[in-house]
């Protein structure tokens, strides 16, 4: 018997020996007097017998088959055994059919002796920021440098952008961290979606310069600036950078998730090269978007409209100033860059120019 039929037992040996009434027998089980009728009638029948439960013994109906469990359990063996509870979980209903609750799940990786592999850490204690209340008011961009192509191909960069009020996601994959990266990120946003109010950065120099001036700079009331914050400049956008990683931690969770659900989505395309990689991502953020997008507190959008008169080709390039020789040539990356002669003057010789290079890799002078 259990501890809790052997206090049955010992209360009706009582209630029998008329030591108690059915009350008294109530209080003590801690059930109604009617109930306590049920328990002493079972007991007079069938004796100690009539105290245990009648489920006893019997297979439960929501037990999982054990076919499903073997199928689980071949499935773990031979694919799945890196992937957490949580996605297997959702692979197990979108792709075999099968459902299956979580703690379940669990136990039969256990049993499997494949445990889940991502393991939660105790973090300190921080303050909570709010997120933004609208759509398009705040987006965290950073960039994770991460074999997501594992053995098959070289270390990419994931540049990523995350609004803060839905989670929706957008990025690209490059071979390294670069201005370009985000500057591609963001023009997609902008022509899809609007011009976001602020971007959430860390204090790399691809967002700020963040080098002294020389005394003569800061009276001259010059400023240190990079090209991307040059681009956040002219489209209003407002420059917000976090002191800690903690700070941006919509972003930095991000890149977790993604660290072990995209690099399983590149592995099952079989996905080698950056052009693949870039692919498969494409195909992947909409459903990602789909499964970890929430609904911001206020409805609307703070994106402003792109208007059809912005010109992305001007706004989204790189731009450098350069004084043309007397041979009518500039030079840019150690190449040197020669000037045809225009329909209203033959050379621009001593003249400053601005040199554009757009994110196609061609150039505007």
């Amino acid at each position: 018997l259990t501890m809790k039929e052997i206090k049955r037992l010992k209360v009706m040996t009582m209630l029998e020996g008329k030591l108690m009434t059915r009350a008294e027998a109530a209080e003590k089980l801690k059930v109604s007097e009617r109930q306590v009728y049920r328990i002493q009638k079972s007991y007079r029948e069938k004796g100690e017998q009539g105290l245990v439960h009648g489920n006893r013994g019997k297979r439960s109906h929501r037990r999982i088959d054990n076919e499903v469990r073997d199928k689980i359990k071949s499935l773990l063996e031979d694919k799945f055994a890196d992937y957490n509870t949580l996605h297997f979980k959702e692979i197990l209903a979108e792709v075999f059919g099968i459902t299956i609750s979580y703690t379940t799940l669990q136990n039969i990786r256990r049993e499997a002796g494949y445990p889940t592999p991502r393991k939660k850490k105790s973090q300190p204690h921080r303050t909570r920021r709010t997120p933004r209340p609208i759509y398009g008011m705040m987006l965290q961009a950073d960039a994770s440098i991460h074999p997501w192509l594992e053995e098959r191909g070289p270390k990419l960069a994931l540049v990523a952008l995350i609004d803060d009020a839905t989670n929706k996601v957008w990025g690209t994959f490059r071979d390294y961290e670069d201005a370009a990266g985000y500057v591609e990120v963001l023009q997609a946003i902008c022509l899809s979606e609007g011009i976001p109010m602020a971007l959430y950065t860390d204090k790399r120099n691809v967002f700020q310069d963040q080098r002294e001036l020389s005394i003569e700079d800061q009276l001259a009331g010059k400023e240190r600036t990079t090209h991307f914050k040059a681009i956040l400049d002219h489209l209003g956008i407002e420059l917000i950078q976090a002191d800690s990683p903690q700070a941006k931690g919509r972003v930095e969770r991000l890149f977790g998730t993604l660290q072990d659900r995209l690099v399983k989505a590149l592995r099952e395309a079989n996905a080698q090269t950056l052009a693949e990689a870039n692919q498969v991502l494409r195909e992947y953020l909409p459903k990602h978007n789909q499964r970890f997008m929430k609904k911001p507190a206020q409805e609307g959008s703070a994106f402003v409209p792109w208007l059809p008169e912005f010109a992305p080709d001007e706004l989204f390039c790189f731009r450098y100033t350069r004084r043309v020789r007397n041979d009518n040539t500039i030079s840019f990356d150690n190449v040197v860059l020669q000037i045809p002669p225009g329909k209203y003057r033959e050379h621009y010789a001593k003249a400053t120019v601005e040199l554009r290079q757009h994110l196609d890799c061609t150039l505007t002078v």
